[in-house]
């Protein structure tokens, strides 16, 4: 289930893009500002960014290059929507960084295959096999080795480390992981987190310690092992 954040002050189109991803099984966050969205991105990164123009406190072409110039942002699927109608306009957010551009007023069917075609072109994007220093992962396969070693996993494990692979080198938070791997609908306890973090690396034996914690932010894996944080 993709996690979509709106970006768009006008309580009426934030409404129809809200109830139409939801009641197309999407999870939705709404912000009305710039400032309250690059707070929760700090906090969970979404799949697909619905972003508008023109915002209170920040224009929509200064947030998707900032979005573009961050390792940990720049390949989220942006749709800029607005009722810019110039032809100028559309290639500048695309020149900025956007992936697709849609003219208010909209169709909500639209809408959906939009958000329905990047999403698919951003999933095709992840390549069929990871390997990060010992680990190697195989999405065809669904396989785990360590050298020569087959790792035997459970599903929840196997996305956590496919999460951690997917993002090397980068610090994901405990909600970021829960909210990826388990969806928002989730309940348990937040040591749910660090129980699988634990596991997964008692399975991964010497190369478990690849996956470093960083304290009170979460786990990031790396090449190299390393020591906590």
């Amino acid at each position: 289930m993709a996690l979509i954040y709106i970006v768009e002050d006008d309580p009426s189109i934030q409404e129809i893009e809200m109830m139409a991803l939801k009641n197309s099984n999407y999870m939705v966050q709404v912000f009305g500002k710039a400032s309250s969205f690059f707070e929760k991105m700090d906090e969970i990164l979404p799949d697909l960014i619905l972003l508008d123009i023109m915002l209170p406190d920040e224009d929509g072409y200064s947030i998707v290059r900032k979005l573009r110039a961050d390792i940990k942002t720049k390949k989220i699927p942006v749709i800029m929507i607005t009722a810019k109608t110039s032809e100028m306009d559309m290639v500048k957010g695309l020149d900025d960084g956007a992936d697709d551009y849609i003219r208010k007023p909209f169709s909500v069917m639209e809408l959906l295959s939009r958000v329905r075609a990047l999403l698919r072109r951003s999933q095709e994007d992840i390549p069929e096999k990871l390997q990060v220093g010992n680990i190697a992962l195989d999405n065809e396969r669904h396989t785990v080795n360590t050298g020569d070693r087959n790792i035997i996993l459970t599903l929840k494990e196997y996305e956590l480390l496919r999460y951690l692979m997917i993002n090397e080198d980068i610090v994901l938070g405990r909600e970021a992981i829960m909210q990826y791997v388990w969806g928002s609908d989730f309940e348990g306890e937040s040591r749910t987190v660090d129980m699988h973090i634990k596991t997964l690396r008692q399975k991964l034996g010497d190369s478990g310690k690849q996956i470093r914690t960083v304290r009170g932010v979460g786990y990031s894996i790396n090449k190299e092992c390393g020591e906590d944080t």
